[in-house]
């Protein structure tokens, strides 16, 4: 008899140390996220032989230096075409994404075409892993621009 109740005793203690493993689907929220252009597509171009399009994120221009990308009607540019352009951000905080063009040869600041902002909470709303899809149209005298960034949760 005894040792049926060592048995059960030390099964017992043995399954107290056994890891709940947590429920099905359950998530964790994102503290941060990471925010990255994910493509830009130029519908009407202000110049009629295509544009030179950088994007500035936090004072960085993507391209760096004289770069730039072209862009002319129906033109798709992605985010390696920009060198990457990525930011992490809070649950509070925020990333500004301008389109810029910019005049060759000597590529400076530019004129801004219009911006794309990535709110904290936004962030504050995905799970670890997660991605949402932050769209926007630019439109201008003249021009049309359309940038999309996705926002990962880290």
């Amino acid at each position: 008899m005894r040792s049926h109740k060592l048995v059960l005793a030390l099964a017992l203690t043995v399954g107290l140390a056994v890891p709940v493993a947590s429920p099905a689907g359950a998530t964790t929220k994102a503290s941060t996220c990471r925010v990255e252009v994910n493509f830009v597509d130029a519908y009407d171009t202000d110049e009629n032989n295509g544009d030179e399009i950088k994007i500035n994120l936090a004072g960085f221009m993507y391209p760096s230096g004289n770069q730039y990308v072209s862009m002319s009607n129906g033109n798709r540019a992605y985010s390696g075409n920009f060198a990457n352009p990525t930011t992490t951000i809070g649950t509070t905080g925020s990333a500004l994404f301008s389109l810029r063009e910019v005049t060759p040869p000597a590529v400076g600041q530019g004129k801004v075409l219009g911006s794309v902002t990535a709110w904290g909470f936004t962030c504050a709303a995905l799970a670890t892993g997660q991605t949402t899809d932050i769209p926007q149209h630019i439109f201008g005298n003249g021009y049309w621009y359309f940038m999309s960034l996705v926002m990962t949760g880290l």
